[in-house]
């Protein structure tokens, strides 16, 4: 018996079968990393509404599930680390 899988879930099957999946070289550190900014991010005292484009938002939200976060907080997390100083442009 095959088992019927969604678009999305086939979409994440051909991905790992193309092998674009690589495992977290140091998983506990990068666990940790990412605890931080996420702890940073939800300590919310303030409300700030944007306008963006619907591109944007699709990359950005695809993005923040490739760092397995909410994309809000993502969002959050990259205005953070810009104003830390954290924030290092993509080489190209």
């Amino acid at each position: 018996m095959k088992t019927k899988l969604t678009k999305e879930e086939q979409e994440i099957l051909d991905s790992y079968e193309r092998g674009e999946w690589v495992p977290v070289k140091d998983f506990s550190k990068r666990r940790a990393e990412l605890m931080s900014y996420a702890r940073n991010t939800l300590r919310k005292d303030k409300r700030l509404n944007i306008r963006i484009s619907e591109r944007d938002l699709t990359e950005l939200q695809k993005r923040a599930v490739g760092e397995g976060l909410p994309y809000q907080t993502y969002i959050s997390s990259i205005i953070h680390k810009f104003v830390s100083g954290k924030l290092v442009e993509a080489k190209k």
